[in-house]
């Protein structure tokens, strides 16, 4: 063989070995690299939580916001630097969001552009001021819009169905789709004129089929909760996700729940709760074959900002300062001062810890809105609900951000609906469901444990007419004594004007619900353009704006005690030393297994009692169980166990006791001055007034803190005897009495 030959030989064998040693080794590592891992991150129901802040009550709250959110972004981008953001609707309502609607730019859109957000699908609060205010406020996004459902009346989309977004050679479709409930939502106004809501469950189909062959994977980002609300077909992700089963996953919202992963037909879903509590991600990874990405593994989870010691993620101070103009701006406006409130605190203190008095009496608070709303519906009746347990208004200036607190349905307004009398007592038997039927031997007032935990959570209470709640009877059969304010019985075929929300409405309407299958006309809404509009036909905005115009920025309230609770004895010694037992917490208020919802279930004062109970107790109240033996009943333990816990007490009160002193001889009593003495009284000529008030106090002597001989209603014509002190003096019932002159208009002034 030739040295030429031999040579070539030799590298063939060299290329040989090298092929055989090391090539398959390099195809394995460039198998490995082939793999690409992607997380989508997406926020949904923020409802204005920029920064860690609550501007309805001016503090701080760092139970969720973007700026926190961002924290954890943050770190999950360096984490994995193929990182898609997204935000799935209900962005720029709540919180005092709205507030930027007229200004140049909104914070909403300050800080998700900041954050580097890619998509963001409407949801149906978008929605709520009109086209012309969403699509400046939108405008201000850099990433892209979607509303896949959505459709002008000339056949195109309003907005497109989706998006494509590459990273690192993998094309992700993502789909957005807004709730059709948003014809329900926004019935009655025009903020979606000229526009048409489709199926969304047809529409991902055809999305889907218009991205066959564009992307490697497709993923819906759905302003939609997991169920179907109100019993509508299609208005849930579950529908989506069973009738297209090509998205290997769905961002849901709208529904405020948590949903950490849930795979439905081979589909996975997560959904981040509300208020920017939660953060949404979905883990893809794939791998090539060929030419092609293959799916090789995903997962969902959602991330908190609270973490597992109890402390909140850190707010980003970089996003905090971008945003920091507008959060002075809002903060100024929530401390608008726009009345002072005289005479007495609108929600009492709670009686019983645990047990807001706002949710299971009548206060002057749920008084006052219901005095707002009919002044300005003209209606027969009305009601609204109070969301907030711990509502509180006391006597001194009222703020803005106090308006806000205490009644949080930022878009909440009147709308009039014609009903009947039995219209109206079906609602109210729903509404008083919220309460739980009480025994023989309940001293407390509890709620239903479904009721308090769902998105209805609220007892509803009602305006210009008295009634009682009779516990001791099962739901639906509650209400006694319903009558108007004059005594004169509603009658079931009584035909009323309503005044409510109109989202609480199309509630009761819905399937399963107290109003199912019943039609009413809408007549007149607050937020009607002939009206007061979307943003000043608010509930909390018509507050504003009475207690400026028409109290001229001074508020007393009237006490009407149109409506109690019945059926749950309040007097007796074993329920006062409850409620001891209760505010010194040794006896506890009855709470879920998880502690999330309170006041579950009453207390009973005659069920038995079990020996580990009373050690229990008694360990707690730091007294000796042993005298306790005999007692067999709660209600005379609890009363037992009082005597014992105050017996040390007041047996050292005893044994100090000092003898009395002898009294000196006190010094005569000042002769009550002549009546000639007393503050001048005008005595004009006799003249004539009418009552602008609802309900007009009338009291025994010239000052809100006198008694109240009791109430003379709106439009009532009074003769005037004098006035002292800006009070008039009228005769009432044969006595000599007082009204507070504001509210009397006198003739020919």
């Amino acid at each position: 063989m030739s040295k030429i030959n031999k040579g070539i030989a030799t590298l063939c064998i060299a290329v040989l070995f090298f092929t055989s040693v090391f090539i398959p080794q390099a195809v394995v590592n460039a198998q490995e690299e082939k793999d690409v891992h992607i997380t989508l991150l997406a926020t949904s129901d923020i409802h204005g939580r920029s920064m860690p802040w609550d501007y309805a009550t001016d503090g701080p709250n760092l139970t969720g916001s973007l700026t926190q959110l961002y924290t954890i972004i943050k770190d999950i981008r360096k984490e994995n630097p193929n990182t898609i953001l997204l935000e799935n609707g209900d962005l720029i309502q709540d919180n005092s969001a709205e507030l930027f609607n007229d200004q140049p730019q909104s914070p909403m859109m300050v800080a998700i552009n900041e954050m580097g957000y890619e998509a963001w699908t409407y949801g149906n609060h978008e929605f709520n001021f009109g086209l012309d205010v969403l699509d400046k406020v939108s405008s201000q996004f850099n990433g892209a819009r979607l509303a896949g459902n959505v459709y002008k009346e000339n056949g195109e989309r309003y907005l497109p169905a989706y998006t494509i977004i590459e990273r690192e050679g993998v094309k992700i479709g993502v789909i957005g789709m807004v709730t059709p409930m948003i014809t329900e939502y926004e019935k009655g106004t025009d903020h979606l004129k000229g526009l048409v809501v489709k199926n969304p469950v047809e529409e991902t189909k055809i999305a889907v089929k218009e991205l066959e062959g564009k992307v490697d994977i497709m993923i819906g980002l759905i302003h939609m909760g997991l169920e179907n609300e109100n019993g509508v077909k299609g208005t849930g992700v579950r529908d989506i996700a069973n009738a297209v089963p090509e998205l290997a996953a769905i961002f849901a919202g709208h529904n405020h729940v948590l949903i950490n992963k849930e795979e439905v037909n081979g589909v996975m879903i997560t959904e981040p709760n509300r208020y920017g509590t939660h953060i949404s991600r979905i883990d893809l990874t794939f791998t090539r074959q060929g030419e092609q990405l293959i799916l090789k593994e995903k997962d969902a989870s959602t991330i908190p900002v609270k973490n597992e010691d109890g402390s909140f993620v850190e707010s980003d101070k970089g996003l905090e300062e971008t945003l920091k103009p507008y959060h002075e701006f809002t903060r100024a406006d929530a401390n608008i001062e726009v009345a002072q409130l005289k005479g007495t605190n609108l929600v009492p203190k709670n009686e019983i810890i645990g047990i807001p008095s706002v949710q299971i009496q009548e206060t002057p608070l749920s008084d006052f809105f219901h005095e707002v709303m009919l002044h300005y519906s003209k209606a027969d009746v009305v009601a609204h609900q109070i969301d907030n347990d711990k509502a509180a208004l006391n006597v001194g200036p009222i703020k803005k951000k106090d308006i806000a607190y205490n009644y949080q349905f930022a878009g909440g307004e009147v709308s009039v609906y014609e009903v009947t009398g039995k219209d109206l007592k079906d609602y109210m038997e729903w509404a008083v469901s919220y309460f739980n039927s009480t025994r023989d031997g309940d001293v407390t007032v509890s709620f239903d444990k479904t009721r308090r935990a769902s998105k209805y959570s609220t007892n509803d209470f009602f305006g210009n007419v008295k009634y009682d709640i009779d516990l001791t009877e099962q739901s639906g059969n509650r209400i006694k004594n319903l009558r108007k304010l004059d005594e004169t019985p509603i009658k079931m075929e009584d035909h009323l004007k309503l005044g409510m929300n109109a989202y609480r409405m199309d509630f009761l309407l819905s399937k399963g619900q107290a109003l199912e299958g019943r039609k009413f006309n809408m007549i007149w809404s607050s937020k009607d353009e002939s009206a007061y509009g979307e943003t000043g036909g608010t509930i909390r905005n018509l507050a504003i704006r009475y207690l400026k115009e028409e109290m001229k920025g001074v508020y007393e309230p009237i006490i009407k005690n149109n409506w109690k609770i019945i059926g749950v004895d309040t007097k007796s010694p074993a329920r006062a030393a409850v409620v001891e037992l209760i505010n010194k917490g040794i006896l506890a208020i009855p709470a879920s297994e998880d502690g999330k919802y309170t006041n579950i279930a009453s207390i009973n004062v005659k069920d038995s009692i079990t020996g580990q109970e009373k050690e229990q107790l008694a360990a707690k109240a730091n007294v000796d169980a042993s005298q306790f033996a005999r007692v067999k009943t709660t209600g005379e333990f609890y009363q037992k166990l009082v005597k014992a816990l105050n017996a040390p007490k007041a047996e050292q009160e005893k044994e100090t006791e000092k003898p009395a002193e002898k009294p000196t001889n006190p010094s005569k009593p000042t002769p009550e001055k002549p009546q000639s003495e007393k503050p001048a009284v005008t005595q004009p000529k006799l003249t004539k007034g009418v009552v602008t008030a609802y309900h007009l106090n009338v009291r025994s002597n010239p000052s809100s803190k006198a008694k109240i001989y009791g109430t003379i209603s709106k439009n009532t014509e009074i003769t005037i005897l004098g006035e002292e002190k800006g009070w008039y003096k009228i005769s009432y019932k044969g006595k000599t009495a007082y009204v507070y002159s504001k509210y009397v208009k006198v003739n020919g002034k």
